[in-house]
């Protein structure tokens, strides 16, 4: 069962995708851009598509699915706060000793030098180590 408050509940929540207009520049994003707000769902799923021992970073992640959606932009904010949900929650599966294959390998996406590996619970020498595995 699931505690209230634990990341695999939150990813758990649903979430809706939006498209929304930017009214004034914000985080690298110009006046009149349309911005694509994503959802945890949809980041598991592209992550599940990068094949094992294949690195995209955050910004290529925000790219693509922005143009996946007709958008200029993929919210910077939004998609870090996913990316972090669902990393946490996939690492209370770990913990739990759930299969590999329910893990999601957000390793592939969340660099060990970033400041989100930082600030996961697993530290950034988890997201190396599942690297080196994935490299071997």
């Amino acid at each position: 069962m699931l505690m209230a408050n634990s990341w695999q509940t939150k990813l758990a929540k649903p979430h809706s995708a939006q498209l929304k207009r930017v009214d004034k520049p914000m985080m690298g994003m110009p006046a009149g851009s349309l911005m694509y707000i994503s959802t945890p769902a949809e980041i598991e799923a592209y992550i599940s598509a990068i094949p094992r021992g294949v690195w995209v970073d955050v910004s290529t992640l925000r790219k693509d699915l922005a143009q996946a959606h007709g958008a200029d932009w993929t919210c910077p904010l939004t998609t870090g706060i996913f990316l972090r949900i669902l990393a946490e929650a996939h690492v209370e599966r770990v913990r739990e000793g759930l299969s590999k294959e329910s893990i999601c390998a957000f390793w592939r996406v969340i660099s060990p030098n970033s400041p989100l590996a930082k600030k996961l619970s697993c530290g950034p020498e988890f997201i190396q180590q599942k690297r080196q595995e994935e490299e071997s």
